[in-house]
């Protein structure tokens, strides 16, 4: 897998607020963004799977204290 660059025009306030949540975790500021990428699209795909799960095999109607559904912190 190759390596593409992106290029992003963002505002002075947001890339300060990026640096300050990069450094707390030790990372640069790129790499802080591409793993917030990378884990939306792992969430995004996710939930995509569990929908679909839940329409091969239907639903079974509300929540019960047995049965929670996962959603892996997504909203």
């Amino acid at each position: 897998m190759g390596s593409t660059v992106l290029s992003l025009r963002i505002d002075g306030e947001l890339l300060d607020r990026l640096r300050s949540h990069a450094a707390k975790r030790g990372m640069s500021v790129q790499d802080y963004v591409a793993r917030t990428l990378i884990r939306e699209d792992f969430d995004e795909r996710f939930k995509t799977a569990v929908d679909e799960t839940e329409k091969f095999y239907g639903s079974r109607g509300a929540a019960t204290d047995d049965h929670v559904r996962p959603s892996a912190g997504i909203a």
